[in-house]
C-alpha cells in the first residue's frame, strides 16, 4: 500500500499528490497564539477551524484554542457580518481576551466579506469592549500556504498594533519566522546572554510548550504582550529571520515606523548562527560575545570534526518549508553532505534562486523545485537513491518503503515528541541536528549490515 509510487516520472501541471504544504489559516492561527491573551478567530465554517486546531494540536501535543464564525448555508450566501458580530460578542463575554485575531478562510474570501468594515461596525455598536483589540489578516486557503498565512498575520499584527512615540528604546525586535517554541526560547536565551533587550514577535514559548501544574489557564503566561508589540515602533532595529516568514514583518515595520530592518536566513548551523551573533554584537553594551556562546560554537565545530567521516558525500533529500529547507541545506553543506534533491510545496522564486546559489558550485546536478510534492520526490529517489531524508513527518512513507534514515525537521511532526522542547536554531540547535543525523545513519547501518559488521563501537 505504501509503495504505490512509480519510478516513471510524468509531468503534472496542476495535480499535487501528497503536497508538501498546508493552508494559510494554520500559519495565521499559529502566529496569533504568539500574542499574550489573544484568541485566534477563524472566519469561516466550523470544519475549517477544527482542522486547523487539530493539526496544530497534533504537532505541539498541546490544546490549541480558537473560535469560529460557524458559517452555515445562510452565511455562505448572504455574508458573514451577523456571524462575526455575534462571535465577537460571545468571545469577549465568555473568554475575555485582550486581542481577537481574525483570519479568513476559503469561504469568507470567496464571498468577499469586508472584515475591517464589519469590525468597525462592531466597535461602534459596543460589541468590542473599551480597551480590547480586534485585528485581522486575509488568509485564503486556495492561495499560498501556511507560511504565507503566518507572514500575513505577523504583518497584520504590526500594522494594527505597533506604535512610535519618537523616543528610540534600547531594544531590538526579532521576528523569528515559523519556528518551534523552543527556537523562540533560544532566541531569547541568546539575546539575554548578549545583554541585548529584545521583543520577540510572535513568541509561542510558554504557550505551546507549557508544563502541567494542576491548573488550566485559557491564556497561558507566554506570548508577546500588547505593550511590547506597541513598543516595536521605537526599537533600534528589527531582525527578521527567513525570507518567507520573517522578512515581510520586518519590512512592514520599516515601512510603517522607519525601524531599520536587518534580514537573515534562519540561524540553523554554524555560519547562519554566526551571522546572528555578529548582528547582536552591534547592539551589545560592550560588543563582546558571551563566553558561553563561544563554548557552544566550539562544541559544534568539534562534533562536526569528530564525525566528518560519516557525513562525507552522503546524498541527502530535503523537503519542507522554504525557510527551513534553505538553512538546512546550508548546514548540510557545512557537514560535507550533498543535498541532491531539495523541494518545497510553497511558491516563491527566491527558493530556487537561493538554492542554486548554494548548490550549483558543489552539487551542480541537484534537483531543486518549488511547488513540488512528496510523490515526485519519491520518484526521484526511486531513480537515484539517497542516504538520508530530512523532512517533516510526511517523509516517513518514503523512508519506510526505501529503507532510508529520516530526520524529522519542520512542520508538521505528528509522530514524535521533543521538537517543541529542543531548538533547531543556534549552536545548540546545530548540536541537536548533528545528534539526530549521526544517530539516524548509525541506526541504518546497524539495522542493515551483515552480522560480521555489527560493531559494538561506531
Amino acid at each position: 500500500m505504501l509503495n504505490g509510487t512509480t519510478a516513471e516520472i510524468v509531468e503534472r501541471k496542476a495535480l499535487r499528490i501528497n503536497a508538501a504544504k498546508t493552508c494559510q489559516p494554520i500559519g495565521a492561527m499559529y502566529a496569533s497564539l504568539g500574542i499574550h491573551s489573544c484568541m485566534p478567530h477563524s472566519h469561516g465554517s466550523q470544519g475549517c477551524c477544527s482542522y486547523h486546531r487539530s493539526h496544530l494540536t497534533r504537532h505541539f501535543k498541546e490544546p490549541v484554542i480558537a473560535t469560529t464564525s460557524s458559517f452555515t448555508e445562510g452565511a455562505s450566501v448572504f455574508g458573514g457580518l451577523a456571524n462575526l458580530t455575534q462571535a465577537l460578542k460571545n468571545i469577549f463575554t465568555i473568554y475575555n481576551p485582550d486581542v481577537v485575531a481574525v483570519h479568513t478562510t476559503c469561504l469568507s474570501e470567496v464571498i468577499g466579506d469586508d472584515i475591517p468594515t464589519i469590525v468597525k461596525r462592531a466597535i461602534e455598536e459596543g460589541v468590542v469592549p473599551p480597551g480590547k483589540v480586534v485585528i485581522h489578516a486575509n488568509t485564503p486557503s486556495f492561495v499560498g500556504s501556511h507560511i504565507v498565512g503566518f507572514a500575513n498575520m505577523v504583518s497584520a499584527i504590526i500594522r494594527y498594533l505597533s506604535e512610535k512615540s519618537g523616543e528610540v528604546k534600547n531594544q531590538i525586535n526579532i521576528i523569528p519566522g515559523f519556528v518551534e517554541p523552543a527556537d523562540m526560547r533560544e532566541f531569547r536565551r541568546l539575546t539575554t546572554l548578549m545583554k541585548v533587550p529584545a521583543v520577540i514577535l510572535p513568541d509561542t514559548s510558554g504557550v505551546l510548550d507549557g508544563g502541567l501544574d494542576g491548573s488550566y489557564e485559557m491564556f497561558p503566561r507566554g506570548g508577546t504582550t500588547l505593550p511590547e508589540i506597541r513598543s516595536t515602533g521605537d526599537s533600534m532595529a528589527t531582525l527578521g529571520f527567513g525570507h518567507f516568514t520573517g522578512h515581510p514583518g520586518a519590512l512592514t515595520l520599516e515601512t510603517k515606523h522607519n525601524v531599520p530592518a536587518q534580514l537573515f536566513e534562519l540561524p540553523i548551523g554554524v555560519s547562519a548562527t554566526d551571522e546572528l551573533i555578529q548582528s547582536l554584537r552591534a547592539f551589545a553594551p560592550d560588543g563582546a560575545v558571551h563566553p558561553a556562546i563561544e563554548e557552544e560554537r566550539a562544541r559544534v565545530i568539534d562534533a562536526i570534526s569528530d564525525m566528518q567521516q560519516y557525513y562525507h558525500n552522503k546524498r541527502v533529500a530535503v523537503a519542507g518549508d522554504p525557510d527551513h529547507v534553505i538553512s538546512i541545506v546550508r548546514f548540510l553543506l557545512e557537514l560535507g553532505m550533498k543535498p541532491v534533491y531539495v523541494i518545497t510545496g510553497s511558491l516563491g522564486n527566491h527558493f530556487e534562486k537561493r538554492l542554486h546559489e548554494l548548490l550549483d558550485p558543489v552539487v551542480p546536478d541537484a534537483k531543486i523545485k518549488q511547488q513540488a510534492d512528496f510523490f515526485e520526490l519519491h520518484q526521484w529517489i526511486k531513480n537515484a537513491p539517497v542516504d538520508l531524508i530530512v523532512a517533516n513527518t510526511y517523509g516517513k512513507y518514503i523512508a519506510r518503503v526505501e529503507d532510508i534514515p529520516l530526520v524529522r525537521v519542520g512542520f508538521p511532526i505528528l509522530d514524535r515528541v521533543g521538537h517543541r522542547f529542543y531548538p533547531t536554531v543556534g549552536y545548540m540547535g546545530a548540536l541537536r541536528l548533528i545528534d539526530q543525523i549521526t544517530n539516524a545513519l548509525f541506526d541504518k547501518k546497524d539495522r542493515d549490515c551483515a552480522e560480521e559488521w555489527f560493531e559494538l563501537v561506531q
